[in-house]
């Protein structure tokens, strides 16, 4: 077993989310400096190591002031692909908090395969479910539009997974409006969405300027929880450039446990579920 600690870190107040607790562009921010440390002692630097997929679950919430420290392993190697396994610890109390799968495209040389074998781990992260897919873009709507700016670009020459994250999480913001989840009902009930499980697929790097829209839609809905899939197009020619399969909860922010929805937004939310294969 051959972790190395990749990153030591904490939680600053301006990176909570409205959920009050450490939002999940910056854990992607902090796993992509864990990536950069994995892959500089393999020898190998970040560009032309492109991400394809992240799996991420979610374990223990972290809020303002936590401390936290990241160790990487590598769960498999080939000579034009890396899967990274992170964890995340509270630097505090030792508890593993956070769990991510990381898969990168990359040609290794030989002596960086050797260097990844000799960091090969037994990954023993949370069991991924297979879960129902979208029937492409059926049942979808609009909940974010913009374009790339030039300081989002990263040391790879595309966007940082940062901004991408930042995207979906204001899709995920907006998919829940037309049946009722709305800023105002966070606001008077005192609830937030807290992602338990998180899938992103990247298919394409972005580059400055490119025009980007997300399409988001529902695909369950249970008593406290709620599943939504997220796909990010070129808005000029369509082409699907990443997509997130994000589960979660509805949180009491004063309880800090799930909470169930209003039967009314509930009833709402199916009549919007997309069709699954």
């Amino acid at each position: 077993m051959s972790w190395i600690e990749t990153v030591r870190s904490g939680v600053h107040a301006w990176e909570l989310d409205n959920t009050e607790h450490f939002t999940v562009a910056y854990y992607f921010q902090r796993l992509g400096d864990a990536t950069y440390a994995m892959l500089d002692a393999l020898g190998m630097t970040p560009v032309g190591a492109d991400t394809t997929e992240v799996y991420v679950r979610y374990q223990r919430e972290m809020r303002i002031a936590d401390i936290f420290h990241i160790e990487t392993g590598v769960i498999d190697v080939t000579d034009d692909s890396l899967l990274l396994g992170h964890k995340i610890f509270d630097s505090g109390d030792g508890t593993l908090t956070t769990t991510a799968e990381h898969r990168l495209v990359a040609r290794l040389s030989p002596d960086a395969r050797k260097k990844a074998d000799a960091h090969r781990v037994t990954w023993d992260g949370p069991k991924r479910e297979a879960r129902p897919q979208p029937r492409g873009l059926e049942g979808f709507y609009d909940t974010a539009r913009d374009s790339v700016r030039p300081w989002e670009i990263d040391v790879t020459g595309g966007s940082a997974l940062l901004h991408v994250i930042h995207r979906f999480s204001i899709a995920n913001a907006q998919v829940g409006a037309p049946f009722g989840l709305t800023p105002a009902f966070y606001r008077e009930q005192r609830r937030g969405f807290s992602t338990f499980e998180f899938h992103v697929r990247i298919g394409a790097s972005l580059r400055a300027g490119d025009l980007l829209v997300v399409k988001s839609a529902p695909l369950h809905i249970g008593n406290t929880s709620l599943r939504v899939f997220h796909q990010m197009l070129d808005a000029r020619t369509g082409k699907r450039i990443a997509t997130l399969d994000q589960f979660g909860v509805i949180l009491d922010l004063d309880a800090r446990r799930p909470t169930p929805l209003p039967d009314w937004m509930k009833e709402r939310a199916k009549a919007l579920l997309a069709p699954t294969a």
